[in-house]
Parts: structure tokens; sequence; C-alpha cells
């Protein structure tokens, strides 16, 4: 294969597995180049925090960021256990500070940085401003005005996370520190899911001893995890393409059977991730749309769960009196002299309810109107007919092997998305497990891409088009 260059724009955990998986497999010269607004790359949102209360929600034994290789993280964290004491795991069912698995995907490209291996990936620090294409390539400006070429672009740009102005009483849980938040503050956390329980240690860790309120549509919390074993679901046995009642029903009556047989519901949820994507691209437009409003919530908190620690400690902040999970909606707030006032409806009685309150912490989740979490880049590329929001309006649109796709309905040629801005196509791609088999599937197809491309050079043949 010719040596190509692969540029990334985005250098979190997608951004960083991908880059991993496209250069392990090269022997011929490949490059990749990845471009990170932080300082540092492997950390994106997930995996940037210090906090030792933010806990990985899934198993150390399930965090490699190599399929093929599912012990790679279990073996790294033993060979750095000396001298990372809280990386210490009795056995890979452990769940370790999410810090630490940032520190992992440092160490995963090592060996093809200029420094310490063969100089194979770039990193840059900064903001890409426009991506152009032409026949033979990409060109990457950013907002420097350094122009970088290559024979293809992959979008790896993460969750949104929505701007609030400094007189919003909103904030994200990633601005939940003692710098926004006083020690008696009264809380309001809109979410009761996973991001609300990293919201509440980290205030707890802090000291805050004021009253912290969770809300969400249907009051509903993580469900902990426990050591499962996963049922094995043949293809053939998922009803695809059904409806989404019967899909429903089929799915609660193998859980009612697996528990009857005295194993765990758990074990169905795990036995079929496999099918998820499968299950989810059979669905028509409608059913989809249906399983956002109705169903969602039910899903997530029995998929994505919470170490048993976690649970344990999350429920003698409830029994406390620490910590108020509520069903319901929130109206609207107003300012008041000592902050603002949240008035709520409970889900329930309909009854309405007001609390005075200083913040307003958001932990609603990744799955926000597209235009509201636009950055320039992409709504550069919707405005150039390079790319189109997806029918669910949650992300960009992609095709199977993640191209993206025009309005027109085309695939774009060397216009590549990786990870959560893909989750309209996969939906199941927020979790390392999920996003490694991506990054292998669309390594794979770059590098058929790249062999069989021309080998000018994109200097000379990228257009402004």
């Amino acid at each position: 294969m010719s040596a190509g260059r692969i540029i990334i724009v985005g250098g979190g955990a997608t951004g960083v597995i991908l880059a991993a998986h496209l250069l392990r497999e090269d022997t011929a010269g490949l490059r990749v180049t990845i471009i990170e607004r932080r300082a540092q790359i492997g950390r994106g949102i997930a995996y940037d925090t210090d906090e030792p209360d933010h806990i990985l929600n899934t198993r150390a034994g399930s965090m490699s960021a190599y399929a093929d290789d599912p012990e790679h993280f279990w073996r790294w964290l033993q060979s750095n256990a000396p001298s990372l004491p809280d990386a210490v795991c009795p056995d890979a069912f452990c769940f370790v500070r999410r810090g630490l698995f940032g520190l992992y995907l440092d160490a995963l490209v090592t060996d093809w940085l200029p420094t310490q291996g063969d100089g194979r990936l770039e990193v840059l620090q900064g903001e890409v401003t426009s991506l152009k294409t032409s026949e033979f390539g990409v060109a990457v400006e950013l907002a420097t005005g350094e122009l970088h070429i290559g024979h293809a672009a992959v979008l790896a740009t993460g969750h949104p996370v929505p701007a609030y102005g400094p007189q919003s009483p909103y904030i994200s849980p990633w601005q939940c520190s003692s710098d926004t938040i006083g020690t008696d503050d009264p809380v309001l956390i809109l979410g009761t899911g996973l991001s609300m329980v990293d919201s509440v240690f980290q205030l707890a860790r802090q000291g805050h001893s004021g009253p912290i309120t969770a809300l969400s549509r249907r009051g509903l919390l993580p469900r902990p995890h426990q050591r499962t074993k996963p049922l094995k679901i043949d293809a053939a046995d998922v009803p695809f393409g059904t409806e989404l009642s019967y899909l429903t029903h089929w799915f609660r009556q193998t859980a009612r059977w697996r528990i009857e047989h005295g194993a765990d519901w758990r074990d169905v949820i795990d036995g079929i991730r496999p099918h998820i994507q499968s299950i989810w691209q059979s669905l028509p437009l409608e059913a989809r749309q249906r399983f956002l409003r109705h169903a969602r919530s039910f899903w997530e908190v029995h998929r994505h769960r919470i170490p048993p620690e976690s649970n344990a400690r999350l429920s003698t902040m409830i029994a406390e009196g620490r910590l108020r999970i509520l069903a319901g909606r929130l109206l609207a707030t107003e300012p008041t002299a000592m902050g603002h006032r949240a008035r709520i409806r409970h889900r329930d009685s309909r009854r309405e309810e007001q609390l005075d309150i200083v913040r307003v912490i958001d932990c609603t989740g990744i799955l926000r109107p597209q235009e509201s979490c636009d950055d320039g880049l992409s709504a550069q590329l919707i405005a150039r007919g390079l790319a189109r929001r997806d029918a669910l309006n949650i992300g960009l649109d992609v095709d199977d092997g993640c191209a993206l796709i025009d309005p027109s309905g085309r695939s774009v040629p060397r216009l590549y998305a990786a990870g959560p801005v893909t989750r309209s196509r996969f939906w199941e791609i927020t979790a390392v497990p999920d996003i490694r088999v991506q990054a292998a599937m669309l390594a794979a197809r770059l590098r058929t891409q790249l062999s069989g491309g021309n080998n000018r050079t994109a200097a000379q043949n990228t257009t402004a088009g």
C-alpha cells in the first residue's frame, strides 16, 4: 500500500482509538494527523478529569481499545499499578477512575509519536475552521491560517456541549466545581443518569452540604452492575424489522425467561449488545422517533449501568436526604435576589412545586437538537453541501461505512465521521466497546481507499471546491 495521510479532527477517545487502529496495521508509511482543541489528546470530555469519584461505568476487562485484544487495557493497568496506586484492581471486573483511562489512551499511541516512536503520528493543537475536498484529497485549515493536506479526513468531534452565558443559571456537569457552586448552595440537576451521579459525587467530595434535587421526566436511576454471563443470542432469533412494540415484548419476555431460570436480566442486555446497531438500523424512522420519546430512558438505565460501589453510595445519599430524585418537568426558571426560582411539575400528581436554587446543572445527556450544538466546522460543512443533519436531528448523517452524506443523499468521498457524532446511524456508539469496533471497520475502509487511490500529492491537487 502506498503512503498516505489521514487527518482526524478531534483527539478524544474516538480520535485516538481510530488513530491506533490505522497505525497498528500499516507497514507502508501511512501517516495520521490528529487536530485537537485541548492541550492533550485522549481526554475529550469523558476522561479529562482528575476527580477520584469519576469512575468508569464499564469494567476494566471490557475497556480495551482493541476488540481483537480484549485484555489490552487490563494488562496496561497491571503493568502500571506500581507507579499508579489507584490503578490496582483485584480482577478484571473492577471499575477504575476515568482519568486512568485517559492515561491509557496517551500510552496507546506513543509508539507512533515523533519523540517516542516512529513519527507517523502528528498531533496538533488548534481549531479547525474549514475543511475542503477535491478529487484527490482534503485541505484542513486552522484558525491560525495553517493549511494541512491529507488524503481523507474524519470528524471525531465527540459529544455536543452546549454553551451557557455568564448570566445563565445553567452550567454543564464539567463546570461542577467549588468555583461555580458554593458549599451551601441549593442545586437542581436536570437528568438522573450517569452525569448526574458524577456531579453529585463531585459536589460531595468538595464538601457541598446544600440540598440537591435531581429531576428527570421519569426519575429513573441507572441500575447497578453485577457479575454476569452474557446470553448467547443468535441473529436468527432477533426479530429484526418488526414493530417497536413487538421488539419490546420480545425483549421483556426473553429477560423474564432468563430470570425464571435463575440468571439475570443483565445477561440479556449484554447478550443483545452485538445486535443493537442492526436492530436500530432495521427500525423505520417513525419507530426510532418513538423509541427516543418513550423508551430511551428505560433502555439507558438498564444498558448504561453504574458500579455497585457507586450505587450503594448514591442510595445512602438519598436515604440521608442529601439527594432528592423527582420525576417531572422543569417549567421555567426566573431570577431572584438570592439566585433563581425553578418551577417544577411532578409527573404523577401534576402538582407544581417551586424551588429556590443557585445553579442548574444540565445533565440531560448527548441527545440534543443538532443545530443547537453545531460547532463551526459542522455548520460550515452543512452550508457548503458536504454534510447534512440526520433525519432524527441528533447528529450528522453518515452511510454504513461512516462516510458523510450530502443533502442529495450521496456519500461524500474522503470525508468520514466516527464516534458519537454518528449516533443517529449506529445509536450505540458512545462507549469504548462500540467505538473500537467502528474504528476497526473505518480504519480498514480508509486503508482500502488509500491503496487504490492516486499517488499524486494532495497538495498539488486539492482545490477550494
